[in-house]
């Protein structure tokens, strides 16, 4: 069955993580905006030429250039459909989205907000490592990196904090997020669309409260 979702929250709310267990339980692809222009500016297609360009000038990727990616990978389909995962940030984006589904006979089947309580969110991520071969991620006070200083995912034994896990740059990362993508909470609810979670539940708690949601 082919399921096209959208996961929103704010940083840290373990999108990836959940995008990541839908990828593996449903077959679903991950559409991940990061991902997607530095794939494409590497590939050297016109798109990544145009991607190229613009990131070389310094300037913003327009939401044109992304729903053009976008189009390339919805044509070139998913068994177990596609995860929107940091796109749409915006309004303007949520109604181009929703057009380009339309005009290729697709729809979104559900939007996923991932809720959070805002200070133990700060507190999870001051808190947050990764493995830096794998990226299988840790935390000082849930998931403590094993004792014997290894991966329990591949063995590895570097271990990275984000320059910018502290707290005020997370403070302004959160308020950057209220101010410019809370609005998607509502207009996703207005069209029936919105179902939520609790971002801060147990990954398996939450994987089981998402599933409920996709059926």
């Amino acid at each position: 069955m082919t399921t096209n979702i959208i996961l929103l929250g704010p940083p840290g709310a373990g999108k990836g993580t959940q995008a990541r267990k839908l990828v593996e339980e449903r077959g679903m692809v991950q559409l991940s905006t990061g991902d997607m222009l530095r794939e494409a500016q590497a590939s050297g297609s016109e798109m990544g030429k145009k991607v190229a360009a613009v990131m070389a000038a310094g300037q913003l990727v327009t939401d044109e250039i992304v729903i053009g990616l976008i189009r390339e990978k919805l044509e070139q389909g998913s068994e177990g459909g596609f995860i929107f995962d940091g796109f749409p940030r915006t309004l303007a984006q949520a109604d181009a989205l929703g057009d380009l589904l339309t005009a290729m006979g697709a729809k979104l089947d559900a939007v996923i907000e991932m809720r959070v309580d805002d200070e133990a969110l700060v507190q999870r991520i001051t808190a947050r490592s990764t493995c830096g071969s794998c990226g299988e991620v840790y935390n000082d006070i849930t998931k403590p990196i094993p004792a014997d200083g290894k991966c329990s995912n591949c063995g590895g034994t570097e271990f990275k904090r984000r320059a910018d896990d502290n707290e005020d740059s997370l403070r302004q990362r959160l308020m950057e997020y209220y101010k410019k993508t809370s609005p998607l909470i509502g207009y996703y609810y207005a069209k029936g669309d919105l179902s939520s979670v609790n971002g801060l539940g147990e990954i398996d708690a939450v994987q089981a409260e998402i599933a409920k949601i996709l059926g």
